[in-house]
């Protein structure tokens, strides 16, 4: 194929991907989900587990290995914008006069899962070399199974909260200022685990990348954030918000680049560039900046997603690959919501807050898909068992909102129990209550 028909290709490609993203994504929201399960969904059936299996051919011409670069470039670019936009966005001072039982819940919510999911994968190692992963799994592959089952989705949770009038309510607070440090300390652990885990394609160890992730750090959050301030927020430099956009999205791509370079993944990068980048007075968000890189990050993560979904095939998983997947994902609401509700509770919410924070904290979606093509492409995951998570993450991400509604009504339920005025000693019999004076 000559380079001006793949051109073409990939347009017309490009075109097929967001129309049937967005339109399942809009799918799901008639179905009460988050936009983004659709969009996730949509690019899981776009690859060769459904696609790929049903209309082999068609496939083919659709995705030829000649666009390939292109899609991931385009996925890449669609990661970096959206994660620095959830670093600009990354207030812990919300946390407000909830900050103790947010950073409780935060931590049981990490460590539980955490420490249950290495735990398995130590357990059962045999097991899962039936699905591709070695014999003896290094530390850097054990560390990033508790991981795997230790992420909350903040942009899906976040979405929830919002769309079922949490979010200026105690759980809601709750939830989501625990899952925004539960992204800190996450991505933190992702990090030494994938720079842990690369080691050997660098010519410097480790132990030197991670010092100069370190300095890299701090140069960031010491120079860049007053340099950012002046440059374009100035009096006398301030640009206009077409021209701050595209200085901090490059700003934001270069930090990717340098991250990338240092053994780590585009994302920290591209989180690190978002939170380093100082908002007005008063330390409110800028709308001029907020709303377009919504608008585009919304636009390309399909991209993203149907990148994601080439990898994922349905005929490589064996009996195996099923059983793996109804106990992973049952440990995965399990113990997230179980660490969160008792932490909540610990924290001083009701059993009915608590609850709800809990169910919450199991919402993955968008960020453990993120966090497991990372793992995969840094050689952390076998294709199988990415499968088996992959669909984890979006098992987990549909069951949130069933069983918030079930929260609910639970609480309903147990609140009629209460308001239910108790039964006369003469009454239990079967005769009648109602008091004579009633009768008329």
């Amino acid at each position: 194929m000559s380079p001006d028909a793949m051109i073409m290709h990939f347009v017309g490609a490009s075109a097929l991907i967001l129309v049937i993203a967005h339109a399942a994504g809009w799918l799901a929201r008639k179905l009460k989900q988050p936009y983004i399960v659709g969009q996730l969904t949509a690019g899981i059936a776009l690859g060769p587990s459904l696609l790929g299996s049903l209309a082999p051919d068609a496939h083919d011409r659709l995705f030829p290995a000649g666009i390939g670069p292109a899609l991931t470039g385009f996925a890449q670019f669609a990661l970096v914008v959206f994660l620095f936009a959830v670093g600009y966005e990354l207030d812990l001072k919300v946390l407000g006069a909830r900050a103790r039982t947010a950073v409780t819940v935060a931590l049981a919510a990490f460590v539980v899962p955490m420490a249950i999911g290495s735990g398995c994968a130590l357990l059962f190692q045999e097991q899962l070399r039936d699905l591709g992963m070695p014999r003896d799994l290094s530390p850097a592959m054990v560390v990033f199974a508790g991981v795997a089952l230790s992420i909350t989705a903040v942009p899906v949770l976040t979405a929830i909260v919002r769309e079922n009038g949490l979010a200026r309510t105690v759980p809601g607070v709750v939830a989501v200022s625990a899952a925004g440090l539960l992204d800190v300390i996450g991505w933190t652990v992702l990090a030494g685990t994938m720079m842990e885990g690369g080691s050997g394609e660098y010519a410097l160890g480790w132990p030197w990348r991670a010092l100069m992730a370190i300095g890299f750090t701090a140069l960031m959050l010491v120079a860049a954030r007053p340099l950012l301030r002046r440059l374009l927020w100035g009096p006398r430099t301030r640009m206009e918000p077409s021209l701050r956009l595209a200085l901090l999205i490059g700003f934001a791509l270069g930090s990717a680049w340098v991250t990338h370079s240092l053994g780590l993944h585009v994302i920290f990068g591209a989180l690190l560039a978002g939170v380093v980048v100082p908002r007005e007075e008063g330390g409110t968000l800028d709308p001029e900046l907020v709303r377009p890189l919504h608008d585009v990050s919304s636009l390309l993560l399909p991209f993203f997603f149907v990148v994601s979904g080439q990898s994922v095939a349905l005929d490589t998983m064996t009996a195996t690959g099923w059983i793996t997947l109804l106990v992973v994902t049952v440990l995965a609401v399990t113990t997230k919501i179980g660490s969160g509700t008792a932490a909540a509770r610990l924290g001083g919410l009701d059993r009915d807050d608590a609850r709800t924070v809990g169910v919450l904290l199991s919402a993955r979606g968008l960020t453990e898909l993120i966090a497991l093509n990372a793992g995969l492409q840094a050689g952390l995951l076998s294709e199988p068992l990415y499968t088996v998570l992959v669909f984890m993450a979006l098992a987990t991400t549909l069951l949130t909102q069933p069983l918030l509604h079930l929260v609910r009504r639970l609480a309903a339920h147990e609140q009629h129990v209460l308001d239910r005025p108790p039964v006369p000693p003469h009454a239990q019999d079967g005769t009648a209550t109602t008091p004579v004076a009633d009768l008329g």
